[in-house]
């Protein structure tokens, strides 16, 4: 099962621009991934509801809600991309470089 969810949440990465990615701030559903964590293994987590991974990044502040400085400076450059993956009800973003 976890494989196959694996393989599932993998081919849905994508880049998305920040602008398409608005509608999904202003729902607050939008999850910043740190670049040093692999962005599959945390919708895995999320999908799989694994607390003690999702509660250990957290707390290491390795995911986070996007700040009001990082939204600014988003919004300042709308087409930068985002690698992307919709676990409902979040949208796991993470930025190709670090910010």
């Amino acid at each position: 099962m976890t494989q196959e969810l694996r393989q599932e949440l993998k081919s849905m990465i994508g880049l998305a621009a920040w602008h398409n990615l608005l509608p999904h701030a202003a729902r607050d559903s939008i999850v910043v991934v740190n670049p040093g964590l692999d962005l599959t293994e945390v919708g895995v987590a999320v999908a799989m509801d694994n607390v003690n991974s999702v509660q250990r990044w957290i707390s290491e502040a390795l995911i986070t809600k996007p700040t009001e400085a990082q939204m600014t400076e988003w919004e300042r450059d709308r087409s930068r991309q985002f690698q992307t993956l919709i676990v409902q009800p979040y949208v796991l973003i993470q930025s190709p470089h670090d910010d």
